[in-house]
């Protein structure tokens, strides 16, 4: 963005431009945190839920930005000295109208990936597919929100020719307002499943909200969905090229041979070789397959796989332990999946035990209870030998597992105590909603420390 005037940034953003850097070039990035401010960096003060990032406007100046953007409250206190100044009623909605507009200057290939689990680890996948063919940028960390999508965009240099941007939702509307930003051309749904049941009611209004992905994509875009995934049969859109992905759809799975598995596209054969076993990261490799080529990709080769943080991640750690860490976040149909890799990752290591700590599950309505004890069930299948649960929904796990089982109020106390659960040869999961905070027990097993 660089090389856009200050002119230009104003009117792409649908802000007032009070005052105009000296030497008439625009910023080379954009930051909504003060103490991320530098030469260079547009600061865009927020409203936030206890204080108005407009208030650190004055000290993004004086720290050296190329310019603020924010209320007219807050922008008209600024000196703006050397700097640019900008003012809007609505910082937010400038912000996304400015990353729209440098999503339509870069000319990139957008794919927008959503559903219930797996839509980080389906686009840590299409990085890994698409990077070594194309300039690619992908959405970092949790940055998938009205907020994370533009800053996403916003983050992509020129050159950039594909946008992989993770699309997160909470309810009805929010995937709609986030594609309105990224206008895709590609729309990936991983899964419908069981989350948020406590804001949209129903599974049905779960795969609503998720096909607002699908409604947003231009006349001969293409719409990648799990194959026979009824729930999202009603919204098929005619125009529109739908991909199906998984046993029986367009994109399966011909042969595994370990990390060696061979992939039927369509037709098209496409041999690939994995660092993962997991059941669950192998369809979502299916999905990312489908969106490459939909984008005009076709992968080959070795997929060098590099996950966010927290998603499933087998970290060894001191004293001979290893962590599948999914701190992250969690729902019923991610903790299946979870359960599943900890029993086949300890099969094929040969653990010594198999140690579960399980926090609440959030935001699942009055069907909470149940989906928790169910997963008591599922633990014992999965031959887990030690079960931890974190948190008051979790405690209710135990009611259906029949084995040791230790259970701790919240995750400073399971912290405290896990250190001395685990012993050397054992596998532990960790995996929780991210609002219970299992990322401290994650720390105290040693997880990002050196093993």
């Amino acid at each position: 963005m660089k090389h856009w005037t200050p002119q230009q940034v104003a009117e792409a953003a649908g802000a007032r431009l009070i005052a105009v850097p000296a030497g008439g070039d625009g910023p080379d990035r954009i930051t909504i945190d003060s103490r991320e401010v530098g030469t260079g960096a547009l600061f865009v003060g927020l409203p936030g839920t206890s204080v108005h990032g407009g208030a650190f406007a004055v000290a993004a100046r004086t720290a050296g930005a190329w310019g603020v953007l924010t209320t007219p409250q807050f922008a008209e206190a600024v000196d703006p000295g050397a700097g640019a100044v900008l003012s809007a009623e609505d910082p937010l909605a400038a912000l996304q109208r400015l990353a729209r507009a440098w999503r339509r200057e870069l000319g990139a290939t957008v794919i927008g990936v959503t559903g219930s689990t797996g839509k980080t680890s389906t686009k840590d996948l299409l990085l890994a597919l698409l990077a070594g063919e194309r300039a690619t940028v992908a959405s970092r960390a949790n940055f998938n929100t009205e907020i994370g999508v533009p800053l996403s965009i916003l983050s992509a240099p020129t050159g950039t020719e594909i946008l992989v941007l993770e699309m997160a939702m909470r309810g009805l509307g929010q995937i709609a307002e986030l594609a309105a930003v990224a206008e895709p051309d590609v729309g990936v749904i991983v899964s419908v499943g069981p989350v948020h049941l406590e804001l949209l009611g129903s599974v049905e209004a779960i795969a609503a909200a998720k096909a607002e992905l699908i409604a947003a994509l231009p006349a001969g875009g293409t719409a990648v969905i799990p194959a026979g995934e009824p729930l999202l049969e009603p919204h098929r859109r005619p125009g529109l090229r739908t991909v199906t992905f998984g046993a029986g759809g367009d994109v399966r799975f011909e042969r595994e041979d370990g990390a060696r598995v061979v992939i039927d596209a369509a037709g098209e054969r496409i041999e690939l070789e994995v660092p993962f076993m997991q059941a669950h990261l192998r369809t979502d490799l299916l999905a990312a397959v489908a969106a490459a080529r939909a984008a005009g990709v076709t992968p080959r080769g070795r997929v060098g796989l590099v996950l966010t943080a927290g998603r499933g991640e087998s970290v060894a750690v001191a004293g001979g332990v290893t962590v599948i860490d999914g701190c992250y976040n969690a729902n019923p149909m991610s903790m299946r999946a979870a359960l599943t890799d900890l029993a086949v990752t300890a099969r094929r290591t040969g653990a010594t035990r198999r140690v579960a700590v399980l926090g609440d599950m959030l935001e699942l309505g009055p069907g909470a209870a149940s989906y928790h004890r169910e997963l008591g069930g599922l633990a014992a299948a999965a031959g887990v030998d030690v079960l931890v649960t974190v948190g008051p929904l979790a405690a209710q796990i135990a009611e259906r597992f029949e084995g040791e089982t230790r259970s701790y109020r919240d995750a400073a106390q399971a912290a405290a105590a896990v250190g001395g659960l685990v012993a050397r040869g054992d596998l532990v999961l960790v995996k929780g909603s991210l609002g219970v905070g299992l990322r401290r027990v994650c720390d105290a097993l040693g997880v990002g420390s050196p093993a």
